[in-house]
């Protein structure tokens, strides 16, 4: 899964000043940062959109954002988004509308509160969610998104709360799971110490989990700010069939954002199937 570089003027002048390795870590930290701070500055905007429960239309589906065209398709599974901590819906705007125009006919957010303190409760939130939209679509199971702490939850649903069952394929947008040191000083939260590597919920996770029947696609970033060890986005378990890919040239907030990133999202969603034999390999997607 790769897409190539877009040739940026700016590089050549830049490395006749610096040094190569030096020039193109520096350019590439500054075009990311950027685009972080812009992402942020139009998320804050919108970011009381995402507040308000979504309307469904009157045989229950979600209308499409902006009434955005869908390509025919066969029905595929729902796919329900799980945002990250502090935020909400909204974060999913774009790549709502991306799976909507190829196929994807329900696609689902939950909001969970942002005063939710354990992420245990957030996984069993998100299990009540996954059993109506199945009872209310017909379908056995649902692919699941989740951004940051959103793709803990949803591995902690279906590792430890039997949520393999229901979810088919799950793909994690820079999800702390090895846990992540970044950002000391917020260990008075709850949920940032479940988050912490060695905690007891990461442990958890680390045990095991045979036969567990969802796939996993992590995608983690090589200019992730959030996480720390860089890795630790990554998915290293015996027991899970999981794929990681690496993504670079973008930070923590673009992930949900980036059309690369959504199109590595959906070819995940729609060609990984239950019952592949583990990749266990780490793939790479460009997209500075």
């Amino acid at each position: 899964m790769k897409v190539t570089k877009v040739a940026d003027p700016i590089l050549p002048l830049c490395q006749r000043l610096l040094p190569v390795r030096i020039a193109g870590l520096s350019l590439g930290l500054l075009k990311a940062t950027a685009l972080e701070l812009a992402i942020l500055a139009g998320h804050v905007l919108l970011y009381p959109s995402g507040i308000i429960q979504e309307r469904r239309g009157p045989d229950g589906a979600i209308p499409a954002p902006g009434g955005a065209a869908r390509l025919p398709a066969a029905v595929k599974p729902p796919v329900v988004l799980l945002h990250g901590f502090i935020d909400n819906r909204s974060v999913f705007v774009l790549l709502r509308r991306s799976l909507a125009q190829h196929g994807r006919q329900r696609v689902e957010s939950l909001n969970y509160s942002p005063l939710t303190c354990d992420i245990r409760t957030a996984a069993e939130l998100l299990g009540r969610h996954i059993e109506e939209i199945c009872e209310r679509t017909g379908s056995d199971r649902v692919d699941v998104v989740g951004h940051s702490l959103g793709g803990l939850i949803a591995r902690y649903y279906v590792q430890r709360l039997g949520g393999d069952r229901r979810v088919r394929t799950l793909v994690t947008l820079g999800t702390p799971h090895a846990g992540t040191r970044v950002a000391p000083l917020a260990n008075a939260h709850p949920i940032v110490r479940q988050m912490r590597p060695k905690s007891e919920l990461i442990q958890e996770l680390a045990l095991p989990a045979p036969g567990c029947r969802t796939y996993f696609v992590s995608f983690w970033s090589d200019l992730d700010h959030v996480m720390d060890p860089l890795e630790s986005a990554c998915i290293e378990h015996p027991d899970l069939k999981a794929e990681n890919i690496r993504v670079s040239g973008i930070g923590h907030l673009a992930l949900p954002l980036h059309p690369a990133v959504a199109s590595g999202i959906r070819q995940a969603l729609d060609t990984v199937r239950p019952g592949d034999a583990s990749t266990a390999r780490t793939g790479g997607l460009t997209v500075a």
